[in-house]
């Protein structure tokens, strides 16, 4: 925590860099604690996530960098890496090294070496590399890496007390890393010759750009003498070579890495390093059996999802139901009844509504998780791949779709790894066809409601895959009309496989859960509100007088009760969102809805949860008794299996959030596209719906 007294200014910050799947996330984690705070870097909607806490009596700033394996700039999470570290305000640079995979991570050690600012090392995942029978050199590591390494796991945090007390040292100490990557005489001698143009820069600094210049990036600032002199030298370098001095300059550093990993490991079983890996393999990546492996895997997901989650999820909506009546019976009769519908109607019953189903967004993103953390998630992006170019996608496509499991909205954000624009744009525009976690409440609510447990998670698993289908149908027609074009070959790194720890799993669910409630708590509870008043008002004193004179006349209770129901159903027909549902349920009773479900739909634009918070508020401010039954008796009441099936499918199927929206403006920089996935999904939601719920209809009555 941060001392009384203390300035920013005084705060001692620490760069967390390394490359994806290094385990850098975990440590940072272990580090952190709970201090931890998540944002985006000013101007890019790149992940920043930094934490502020105290240790051995200094104020320590610690700031994860994306993960990236070079600081060429290549893209905006290189860029960012990069700046940041020359920025010049850290006080060291920890690199976290994935023991497993020694060789390939010290290639960004070797761009790290020539930035000249004090760096510590993480050799990470110790514990798997000895099971893989390797052992390390730690200080001859020290010396040919020009800084101390310190030995960590970070499934259980080991060692991160020892590297914050190493990585102190050196930020205190104020040394620039000492190891460099002798690049050979000529390289070397040209180098120089370049770095004599920066006169105004120290030695490490005009060595640094010297290097960027003759590797082919750009410097504005760099004075006409450099760039002149390293024209020259490319030039000379490269016929010298008989090849580009960028690849020459990039082998240097592989062989630095290359050196460095073979003199300070040893491996002791060769024959049984990643044997588990290879047997695993085999079996999950498999050409025929990988892909039922996967769909198999899915399928269990969401029967999980049900099985456990309803007994927690019928826990909150009875203490829900149990805090509405309490409320009603203590609520003076007739005191403000307006106040008392809207805390009754429109949050507990919006809002509430919305909350009951956190149990199966935790099991689900708790699932995702596990299956991300131990390496498996990755290796089906390489499994889809085939899949991917039959469909005319990128194999890279697969990771934004898979981002939308969660959010829509980064999953179109990661399309930012795609090189080519048709592969970007097919992808953003079929992206929100995945089923979002938002969605997920919707058929939380509707698949119980409507269909026996042992078909829950065959429904929730065939919506899934119908998202999945429409993407695919969808991205064909895309590549073979606007974005036509051959895709680009696909090249990932698979990760070794590991068991996840709680922890890591946990700090996963648990992100997820808080922007949930967070989003139920702000923009949920005003969409709700808002609703509830436009379900509200404006009220017909006529037709009130009307109906308390009949119920004061009924001659029993049962007549009362009708006659309480109607007045209620007729009173909601005059308010603002009945005759909003009114007006459009001609174009939605095709669809087998009727103007309240078309109110929903309304509300589900804005945010896919309000589709049942809008639910939830139509049927409290219609239940004649102000005791409202669950939502699901009430949904089972008014509606049959198959227009809840059509509900959801079109819910998949229809326009996105409004942020989706937003966000596809903003990659494709154009109001155009982002309107066509609106009116698009909007008119395949409709199509599609009304031809399942009118076959379903045809079906039935050929069955009866």
């Amino acid at each position: 925590m941060k001392g009384k007294g203390t300035s920013k200014a005084d705060r001692r910050v620490v760069l967390l860099a390394g490359n994806p799947n290094s385990g850098k996330t975990s440590l940072f984690n272990w580090l952190a604690g709970a201090h931890q705070h998540v944002g985006n870097y000013p101007g890019v909607t790149v992940e920043k996530k930094s934490a502020v806490f105290e240790c051995d009596g200094a104020e320590i700033e610690l700031v994860d960098l994306p993960g990236v394996y070079s600081l060429l700039a290549a893209s905006p999470e290189e860029e960012i890496a990069r700046d940041e570290i020359l920025a010049g305000n850290a006080g060291v640079v920890i690199q976290v090294l994935d023991a497993t995979n020694l060789e390939r991570n010290l290639h960004l050690t070797a761009q790290l070496a020539e930035m000249g600012v004090p760096v510590a090392y993480a050799l990470n995942m110790s514990d798997e590399a000895a099971a893989n029978g390797l052992k390390f050199d730690l200080e001859l590591m020290s010396t040919l890496l020009g800084g101390p390494v310190v030995p960590t796991n970070g499934s259980n945090g080991e060692g991160t007390a020892a590297l914050l007390s190493a990585a102190l040292r050196v930020a205190a100490e104020g040394q620039p890393c000492t190891s460099r990557v002798n690049y050979g005489l000529d390289i070397e001698c040209s180098i120089a010759a370049v770095a004599e143009q920066f006169e105004g820069d120290d030695a490490v600094s005009a060595r640094r750009r010297a290097i960027a210049l003759l590797d082919g990036l750009s410097d504005p600032h760099a004075p006409a003498g450099a760039r002149e002199a390293a024209a020259r030298e490319t030039a000379r370098l490269e016929k010298r070579g008989g090849r580009p001095l960028d690849v020459q300059i990039a082998e240097a550093r592989y062989g630095f890495a290359l050196g460095a990993a073979t003199e300070a490991t040893q491996e002791s079983s060769p024959h049984v390093r990643r044997a588990r890996t290879l047997r695993l393999d085999n079996l999950l990546l498999h050409r025929v059996w990988g892909l039922p492996i996967f769909v198999f895997l899915m399928w269990g997901v969401f029967n999980l999802v049900f099985a456990l989650g309803e007994p927690p999820m019928r826990w909150i909506e009875a203490g829900l139901e149990s805090l509405s009546g309490w409320l009603v019976s203590a609520w003076p009769d007739g005191a403000t009844p307006l106040l008392q519908s809207l805390v009754v109607d429109g949050v507990i019953g919006g809002v509430g509504g919305v909350i009951s189903f956190l149990p199966n967004i935790l099991l689900l993103f708790l699932a995702i998780a596990f299956l991300e953390d131990t390496g498996y998630m990755a290796r089906v992006a390489f499994l889809m791949d085939r899949v991917m170019h039959k469909m005319g996608l990128h194999g890279k496509s697969f990771i934004p779709m898979l981002i939308g499991l969660g959010c829509t909205v980064p999953a179109i954000l990661a399309t930012r790894t795609l090189e080519h624009r048709r592969d970007r744009f097919t992808t953003i525009l079929v992206a929100p066809f995945v089923s979002c976690g938002a969605r997920m409440t919707i058929y939380a609510l509707l698949i119980p409601a409507f269909f026996a447990p042992r078909w829950r998670g065959w429904v929730l698993w065939g919506i899934y895959m119908a998202g999945i289908l429409a993407a695919v149908l969808v991205a064909r027609v895309l590549r073979g009309t606007l974005f036509r074009g051959e895709s680009a070959p696909f090249v990932m790194e698979l990760p070794p496989y590991r068991l996840p720890t709680w922890r890591s799993v946990g700090i996963h669910m648990w992100d997820r859960a808080w922007m949930y409630l967070q989003k139920a708590g702000t923009v949920i509870l005003a969409i709700s509100i808002l609703l509830w008043a436009l379900g509200t008002f404006p009220r017909s004193p006529e037709l009130d007088r009307r109906y308390e004179a009949a119920i004061g006349q009924a001659g029993t209770s049962e007549e009362a009760v009708a006659l309480k129901a109607a007045w209620q159903t007729e009173t909601l027909e005059i308010t603002a969102i009945g005759r909003l549902g009114k007006w459009l349920e001609p174009a939605i009773r095709p669809l087998g809805f009727d103007w309240r479900v078309g109110t929903a739909l309304l509300g589900a634009f804005a945010a896919k949860e309000v589709f049942v918070a809008q639910m939830g508020i139509v049927f409290s401010l219609g239940d004649p008794d102000g005791d409202p039954e669950g939502l699901r008796q009430a949904l089972r009441k008014n509606y049959t299996p198959l227009q809840g099936l059509a509900m959801m499918l079109f819910c998949l199927l229809s326009a996105p959030c409004v942020a989706t929206i937003a966000a596809t403006k903003r990659e494709t920089e154009s109001w155009g596209w982002a309107a066509g996935m609106l009116l698009g999904m909007t008119a395949i939601a409709w199509v599609a719906t009304f031809v399942v719920f009118q076959l379903g209809q045809w079906l039935g009555r050929g069955a009866l």
